[in-house]
């Protein structure tokens, strides 16, 4: 997966997006369009999603310091990336939003539950005591999950704009 230096800007940018969109609605807990991108630039750039992914993962790592909590950021978004990656390119033009919409809520409900194991194994948690930490944090994902299925409406326009985007500056 050779970079030109073009793609090398343009996930850049795109993973410093990411971080200032997360930024922006700190306001907001649990409410992010995180999902909405990972989804929107793997419809787009396939494997090379990954670049501005993990641009986005190692700047909040930058800015908000290498902790315990940063560690499950280097695989929770390459679940996401995952599914998308395993959904079909061409799927029927009526279910797409709603595929999107669905799969986008479905990680943010399971967010606390794919976070657990790694919070688990790095302060010695049982596994009822990581069972335990998940259910504490069900109010959370629940808030997270909801709002991931009504962010996930702006999936397909970013990735639509996108799109034209690379077609445009593949035409020149």
């Amino acid at each position: 997966m050779k970079l030109s230096v073009r793609e090398t800007v343009i996930f850049g940018m795109l993973g410093a997006v990411m971080y200032a969109s997360k930024i922006i609605m700190e306001a907001l807990p649990n409410i992010h369009l995180l999902g909405v991108f990972t989804i929107a630039f793997t419809i787009v750039y396939r494997k090379k999603a990954l670049y501005p992914i993990y641009t986005y993962v190692f700047i909040n790592g930058i800015y908000s310091g290498f902790a315990t909590w940063w560690i499950p950021y280097l695989y929770l978004w390459t679940v996401l990336w995952g599914v998308t990656m395993l959904l079909p390119k061409k799927m029927p033009k009526k279910i797409k939003p709603i595929v999107f919409m669905v799969i986008n809520a479905l990680h943010g409900f399971l967010y606390g539950a794919l976070y657990a194991p790694a919070q688990a194994i790095l302060f010695g948690l049982s596994f009822d005591g990581m069972v335990a930490w998940i259910i504490a944090g069900l109010p959370f994902d629940f808030i997270h999950g909801v709002s991931n299925f009504f962010c996930g409406m702006l999936i397909l326009p970013i990735a639509s704009l996108l799109l034209k985007l690379e077609r445009v500056s593949n035409r020149r």
